[in-house]
């Protein structure tokens, strides 16, 4: 059933209180955006269709609030593979027409559609070659008639109380948006890597881009010791280096064992005369190792689902290339 919050232009229930408002506020967006959904129709795979062969740029223009929305729908479809910029309808009548070329497609968003600024450089768009998009709540405006695809954001009412500031509107609008950019990136079987790409200064982009080879120490920072000698010189390279492990490695340099702090502790606990041991009877064998090319995150989940703090690291060869601890990741902002 339709949520309903205006009569009049006021509240059912004046004295409502401040949670039962904003749950009236979200169920009546969340019903607006259901209803976009269920009136999706050939025109968004047109939309679709449009962007995915544009073969310049996809502009984005809208006055007030729908600019603002506008700017969103701009930065989400740069973000996912299509280069999309915003336009300022206002600007682009003093010299920001510019901009656009005979292989752009517009997408103009206005909730009358008749809002002036974008009205008045539909025709110099048009004759430049350029497709235009449109996005608004009323299919028989002018902006929708001159575009050469409309999408309907149209909502039965907005979630003001006064039923005048673009709420409900503007929601539909972003979302309608949204769905453009997701169906736009999934055609382009875009991937998470791509997405990483666009995003190289963020949480995202170090996750999804950081590999093994850019946090691990190499060269001589590398804790290892030759198969065959004593306990007591993997005590000395482990506590120089600083990792909390030592590898041994084989004529190959391959790594065959790793001892750790752990083991250490282990070592005393047996009662074991460290000067005189050999690393062979207290190593653990077959030491986890990671891909110098593997995702640093990859790294993270095996230490996890391994109980370790830290994996060396090997090449094609099997050799030894790397190794590195948490703090290692840590630093590198990776956890």
């Amino acid at each position: 059933m339709t949520p309903t919050l205006l009569q009049s232009g006021r509240l059912h229930a004046p004295k409502a209180s401040t949670l039962e408002l904003a749950r009236d506020v979200l169920n009546i967006e969340a019903h607006e955006i259901t209803a976009l959904a269920a009136r999706l129709d050939a025109n968004f795979e047109a939309a679709v269709q449009l962007i995915l062969h544009c073969q310049g740029r996809v502009v984005v223009s809208g006055m007030g609030k729908s600019g603002h929305v506008g700017g969103k729908i701009a930065a989400t479809l740069a973000s996912t593979g299509t280069p999309a910029f915003f336009m300022h309808p206002a600007e682009a009548s003093h010299g920001d027409l510019g901009m656009i070329t005979a292989g752009d497609v517009v997408i103009a968003l206005s909730n009358s559609g008749e809002s002036d600024e974008l009205i008045n450089i539909v025709p110099t768009i048009k004759r430049l070659g350029a497709k235009i998009i449109s996005i608004t709540g009323a299919k028989n405006s002018t902006l929708a008639k001159e575009s050469h695809v409309h999408l309907s954001a149209e909502v039965s009412q907005e979630a003001c109380p006064l039923g005048l500031s673009p709420t409900a509107s503007t929601t539909a609008a972003l979302a309608l948006g949204d769905a453009l950019a997701v169906c736009v990136l999934d055609r382009r079987e875009f991937s998470a890597e791509d997405f990483a790409r666009s995003h190289p200064g963020g949480n995202i982009g170090r996750r999804l881009l950081t590999r093994v080879k850019d946090v691990m120490r190499t060269g001589n920072a590398i804790p290892s010791i030759k198969d065959g000698e004593l306990l007591s010189s993997a005590l000395t390279e482990m506590t120089k280096k600083g990792l909390g492990l030592t590898a041994i490695i084989n004529g190959a340099k391959q790594p065959i064992g790793v001892f750790t702090d752990g083991d250490l502790r282990r070592t005393f606990a047996k009662g074991i005369f460290t000067k005189t041991a050999k690393i062979n009877d207290v190593m653990h064998a077959n030491p986890n190792t990671i891909h110098v090319n593997q995702l640093a995150v990859e790294a993270v989940e095996m230490m996890e689902q391994k109980k370790i703090n830290g994996l060396l690291v090997v090449d094609d060869t099997g050799k030894l290339v790397g190794a590195f601890n948490m703090h290692d990741l840590l630093k590198a902002k990776v956890v």
